[in-house]
């Protein structure tokens, strides 16, 4: 094969990535604009004056009024406020809490990793418990896969909240097996990430296995068997790749299994986390707050929503061609 040949073909590869990536954070900006106005417009409908829903349950002095006034520009048109809300935020200013007396950012980075350590330790155990499960049941006509379909509509069904007062009354509180509450070590993090995880495991192992029971009845997998490859090699090696793709599809649902699951299950566990955060800053009115976290949950879902997409193009390298 030529030198030119090969250039061209790279050049072809390159740009089979480029427009969908440009696409994709182009889409990305819009959602982030999008929740940002809408957070500023909900600023805007709470009843009552904006400076005294700024301040909540804060301090109310004149002082602090004149400073809110400032900072938000209160005394300006709504376009001019509107536009340096904004402005700030492209530059990372997310406000500061008068409630907590803390600027907003600082508030979210200090609770931001005990959040993501349980996301991600419960995205892990969700899909390990699906992979195994799909592995070991698909292409078997046995009690073993019924056994498991049930136990994933179970699982996929109960709400994280209901599966981590399930696992405490089993694993605290008769067996004594994991402490009850706090954060302290791996072992206090088990129960809540497979409460959260749990409901993963449960959607994501019945179309992983639909996936391969689909990929072991195509073509390839009839010649991959006069070839003599094993049924496992089979399963693991090739048909679980053409399943990978309607199981990428999940990953924006798993998204608000965790970080709505977060809120909630950190609350029954008693773990520091953006849930804690949140219930106090929606009890206590705190609309800087909340305003912060809607824009970190928009930013991770368009983070999360762009790898996707180019999952889609990594494991199957048609759409590159097509596009």
């Amino acid at each position: 094969m030529s030198t030119l040949t090969l250039t061209r073909r790279r050049g072809l590869a390159a740009a089979g990535w480029i427009g969908p990536v440009v696409r994709r954070l182009g889409a990305g900006l819009v959602v982030l604009w999008v929740a940002a106005t809408a957070a500023y417009v909900a600023l805007l409908l709470v009843p009552g004056d904006t400076v005294d829903v700024l301040i909540a349950d804060g301090v109310d002095t004149p002082q602090r009024r004149a400073q809110i006034i400032t900072e938000w520009g209160l005394d300006r048109p709504i376009p001019h406020q509107y536009g340096d809300y904004l402005l700030r935020l492209l530059h990372g200013d997310l406000g500061r809490s008068y409630v907590l007396q803390r600027d907003v950012a600082e508030i979210l980075s200090s609770q931001i990793w005990p959040t993501v350590r349980l996301a991600l330790t419960a995205a892990a155990f969700g899909v390990v418990i699906a992979l195994v499960l799909a592995l070991t049941t698909a292409g078997r006509r046995s009690w073993t896969t019924g056994l498991a379909g049930f136990s994933e509509l179970t699982a996929a069904s109960i709400p994280p909240f209901l599966a981590g007062l399930l696992l405490l009354a089993v694993f605290s509180f008769t067996l004594g097996w994991f402490p009850v509450s706090g954060d302290r070590g791996f072992a206090s993090l088990v129960l809540p990430a497979l409460a959260l995880g749990l409901q993963i495991a449960g959607a994501l192992g019945q179309v992983l296995r639909e996936g391969l029971e689909r990929a072991l009845e195509e073509p390839f997998a009839v010649t991959a068997r006069s070839r003599g490859i094993t049924e496992w090699r089979l399963v693991a090696r090739h048909a679980l790749r053409h399943a990978l793709l309607p199981a990428v599809t999940l990953t924006g649902w798993f998204v608000g299994v965790l970080l709505g699951g977060a809120i909630v299950v950190e609350a029954v566990f008693g773990r520091p986390g953006l849930g804690q955060i949140t219930l106090g800053a929606v009890t206590g009115k705190d609309m800087p707050v909340v305003m912060a976290v809607i824009m970190f949950a928009a930013a991770i879902y368009v983070t999360v929503s762009t790898l996707v997409d180019l999952a889609y193009l990594a494991i199957d390298p048609r759409l590159r061609r097509s596009r």
